[in-house]
């Protein structure tokens, strides 16, 4: 623990070191940028008993609030109310983001406050027209709980075709880890959280082939339970986007490994491929057909073989989406998920509208 403090002391110096060097000289005019993406869904399902389920949702309502007092210096905040209203444990209202940005230089730059630590493709950019389905991945629900948010500070920049990105923030909660959800509800969101086992990660990019982002990223975290013991885990991903030429491929994969208790070690991936026949067809609309392969495990490493049997899933999903301007989008999918140790089968149809601004 001691080490940690100081080694927070000295990053705390290097910024103040950071800002000093890199005063303000220019005069700016201050300037507000408004935001904001939304998506409405509708849902339907059925299961291989029979039973079937109808449900119309407007999912997300997201606004975005950015202020720059200067050319280095901005504030960034996102409000997201999801489901329509909050009453009665219904519905969500969260802070997403609310920070303090200082832009220096492309190498070393900041930001403080409530922040997204960076793993994977859709926690920091999850918009509805930056992906095909009407639903986020289930790989970004259940391996990377997008979205993540929490108090902390990151430090980022670029080098010619690399990009990086550290973030100290807050932990996890020890007894929330579990095998049905995996670290999901272990997110404290920034409500009142304890702050006695930050979580470290580490994120590098690389984006130097037009139209290719390609990367991989590294968290380590020390949750502890009410009975005082820690579950140290390890968090690996890797993450590749290519979308150009008319095509749309989307890889990622990444494993949570446990050190302590009976669950070992979450898993799971998902591939998207999709080509805009929009463009063949001579429209100005682009339409994508697309096909995505879905196969994660809350629990693909236990000390007992039924848990992990229990916890598996695996989902095919094929869809097409309309995008008459980048920032608009309307999507259409059917698919089938099989799950559990008999693989339990729902088939599934989606429709969906989302925009982004």
């Amino acid at each position: 623990m001691l080490k940690q403090k100081n080694f927070l002391i000295i990053l705390v110096f290097l910024i103040i070191f950071k800002i000093q060097f890199f005063a303000e000289e220019k005069s700016f005019q201050p300037k507000t940028v408004v935001g904001g993406y939304g998506e409405l869904h509708f849902n339907y399902t059925e299961n291989d008993t029979g039973d079937t389920s109808k449900k119309l949702d407007f999912h997300r309502f997201v606004l975005f609030l950015s202020y720059a007092w200067s050319e280095k210096w901005s504030f960034k905040a996102e409000v997201e109310l999801e489901h329509n209203f909050v009453k009665s444990g219904e519905g969500e209202l969260e802070l997403e983001q609310a920070h303090i940005d200082y832009h220096g230089s492309d190498l070393f730059n900041f930001q403080v406050g409530v922040i997204l630590p960076s793993l994977g493709l859709i926690n920091e950019r999850h918009e509805p027209p930056l992906f095909m389905s009407v639903e986020r991945p289930d790989y970004a629900k259940y391996i990377i709980p997008t979205t993540w948010f929490g108090n902390g500070l990151s430090f980022y920049g670029s080098l010619q075709s690399f990009g990086y990105k550290l973030t100290l923030m807050e932990g996890l909660k020890g007894d929330e880890i579990s095998f049905d959800s995996g670290i999901r509800d272990a997110r404290q969101k920034g409500f009142k959280a304890l702050a006695d086992s930050p979580l470290i990660n580490f994120r590098l990019d690389y984006s130097g082939i037009l139209g290719l982002l390609t990367g991989a990223s590294y968290s380590y975290n020390k949750p502890n339970t009410e009975d005082n013991q820690t579950i140290p885990l390890h968090i690996y991903e890797f993450h590749l986007k290519y979308d150009r030429n008319n095509i749309f491929v989307v890889f990622e994969i990444g494993k949570i490994s446990y050190e302590r208790g009976d669950l070992k070690a979450s898993s799971g991936f998902y591939l998207d491929l999709g080509y805009n026949i929009g463009n063949l067809l001579k429209l100005k609309t682009a339409i994508y057909p697309w096909f995505r392969i879905t196969q994660y495990n809350t629990a693909s490493e236990s000390r007992n073989a039924t848990d992990r049997n229990a916890h598996k899933v695996f989902k095919w999903l094929a869809g097409i989406a309309f995008k008459p301007l980048k920032s608009i989008i309307f999507k259409m999918e059917y698919g089938v998920e099989k799950r559990g140790i008999e693989d339990s089968r729902t088939t599934i149809f989606n429709l969906g509208a989302g925009y982004m601004f």
